[in-house]
This record gives C-alpha cells, sequence and structure tokens, in this order.
C-alpha cells in the first residue's frame, strides 16, 4: 500500500462521504473513487459499503482506518526525526515531552539520572500545554513524554507507570477555605468566587463555563494570586508555590498517575535509557 492510498482512505473512512473526502484532499472525485476501488481489488476486502446516503465502514475498513492513522503517524514522525537530525548536523538528541508547570521535581532528576548512564546524549525537554504531550509524541515532535492518567490518553503507546498521588487544590493564600485541612471536591467546584479554570481543547476552542480561559501554568497562578480561579492538581504541584498560593488536601479527587510513554515502533536506545532511568527513580 502507498501511503498516498493510505491519506485517501482515511479522509474518506471519516468523512464518510466521497465528495467532502474529495474536498478536504483538494482532488477530483473520480480518481478518489478509483483509488479506494483499487485498493480493494488488491486487498482482496471491501472497505467501505457505497449507498444513496453516503458510505459506512465494513468490519475490514475498520480495521485498515485504525492501522492506517498508526502508519501515517509513523511516516510522519520519520520526516520529523530525519529533519530535526538533519537540523542538529548529524548530533543526536532524544526529544521528552512534559506538561509545563507538572513533575518538575521528577523531571530534573530523570535528566540527572540519564546524563549519569553510560552512552546518554543530550535531551531536548519540550514544555507542553496541558493535552498536548500526547500529541506530540505520534508525530515524532517528541520521542518520549511524561503523560498524567486520567487527564492524558496513552493509548496506543507503550507506558511505565511511575508514580500515583492524590490531589490538592490551589487557592489563593487568604481566602477562608486557605486554612482547611481538607476539602471535598464538590466544594471547590461550588466555589463561585474562585471558578475552576477552562483550558483549550485539541481544537483551540475553549468550553463553555464561568472560569476564566488559561492557556499556561504561569497564567494559571497569576490569576489564583488575584483571586480570579482556583485549580485541583496533582500533590506534586505544592511544590514551587509563590507566595500569595495556598494548597488544601482534596481526598476525594481521583488520583494520578505519572507514566513514561514512546511510540510502540521506537528502536531509540536513547529512550531505552530514559525509561530505564525514569523507573529506577
Amino acid at each position: 500500500m502507498e501511503t498516498r492510498e493510505l491519506r485517501y482512505f482515511v479522509a474518506v473512512a471519516e468523512e464518510l462521504h466521497f465528495g467532502r473526502a474529495a474536498r478536504r484532499l483538494g482532488i477530483a472525485q473520480p480518481p478518489l473513487s478509483r483509488a479506494i476501488s483499487g485498493l480493494e481489488r488488491r486487498l482482496g476486502a471491501v472497505l467501505l459499503e457505497r449507498g444513496s446516503r453516503g458510505v459506512a465502514l465494513t468490519g475490514a475498513g475498520a480495521v485498515l482506518l485504525q492501522e492506517a492513522r498508526v502508519a501515517l503517524d509513523a511516516v510522519e514522525a520519520a520526516e520529523r526525526r530525519t529533519r530535526r537530525a538533519a537540523l542538529a548536523d548529524g548530533r543526536p538528541a532524544v526529544v521528552l515531552a512534559a506538561k509545563a508547570g507538572a513533575s518538575s521535581e521528577l523531571l530534573a532528576k530523570l535528566l540527572d539520572a540519564y546524563a549519569a548512564q553510560p552512552g546518554a546524549i543530550a535531551v531536548d525537554v519540550v514544555l507542553c500545554r496541558p493535552g498536548e504531550q500526547a500529541a506530540v509524541l505520534p508525530t515524532g515532535q517528541a520521542d518520549v513524554a511524561l503523560l498524567h492518567r486520567p487527564f492524558d490518553d496513552t493509548t496506543g503507546f507503550d507506558t511505565e507507570d511511575l508514580y500515583t498521588e492524590s490531589q490538592v487544590v490551589i487557592l489563593p493564600a487568604g481566602h477562608p477555605l486557605s486554612t482547611r485541612p481538607r476539602l471535598r471536591l464538590a466544594e471547590v467546584s461550588g466555589l463561585s468566587d474562585l471558578p475552576l479554570p477552562r483550558w483549550p481543547r485539541p481544537d483551540g476552542t475553549f468550553p463553555d463555563g464561568p472560569g476564566p480561559q488559561v492557556r499556561d501554568h504561569t497564567q494559571l497562578t497569576q490569576l489564583i494570586a488575584l483571586g480570579r480561579a482556583c485549580a485541583v492538581v496533582p500533590e506534586s504541584g505544592r511544590s514551587g508555590l509563590g507566595n500569595g498560593l495556598a494548597a488544601v488536601p482534596v481526598p476525594d479527587a481521583p488520583h494520578v498517575t505519572t507514566v513514561i510513554a514512546w511510540p510502540p515502533h521506537s528502536r531509540s536506545t536513547a529512550v531505552a535509557g530514559l525509561v530505564r532511568a525514569a523507573t529506577a527513580l
């Protein structure tokens, strides 16, 4: 199969309409239909059920859609990593993605532990907005990432669990609840004077709600210190809290597990070294 055919098939399978898929691809509909028919003949399988109202995936088509996405991601990742190596003049490096403002203590220890290993190479750290770490792995923008369940989806990656922790709510230091020994999640969600922030979705839009729109960790902490928001974060978020902020445990909030994740097709010895260092910690 050619990558062109896979891109054509994914477009039709996602749009479930040949006309819309052709417009999305910027080609005419007849060559798109011929390409899909040729792919079906060579595979010996019907991938799409055609009808007057559009198309539907067959069982074989659903399998190919899943596999085609993985294959196209791998091709894109290979292109990105090759360009990255060229820009670095051939000097090897591994890219580690982490959420800005999270796991900073673990990240520092991990980098030190890996650097002490024989044969360690340079590690470039990419700090991402919440949810972005998982998105940069399949595309090759990063080779390995620190993710946080249940917030990040680890489906499709190889992973090792590192540690699990409870959560706390970050409040302005002078707030009446900042001296409480603990708070329930319902109490935090019901704070009309300190609404929870709204983070952007993958498409860049924000969910509806009363909380302020937040794009990064620095912006969030400033809003909390100003008395405009609160935030529920993993226990490790206590470290590095500046003046004007307080942390109160929220025992009934879901526990958060930090994992190290990498693409299942990776054969990088540097990624293997980072995973070994992380699990040893």
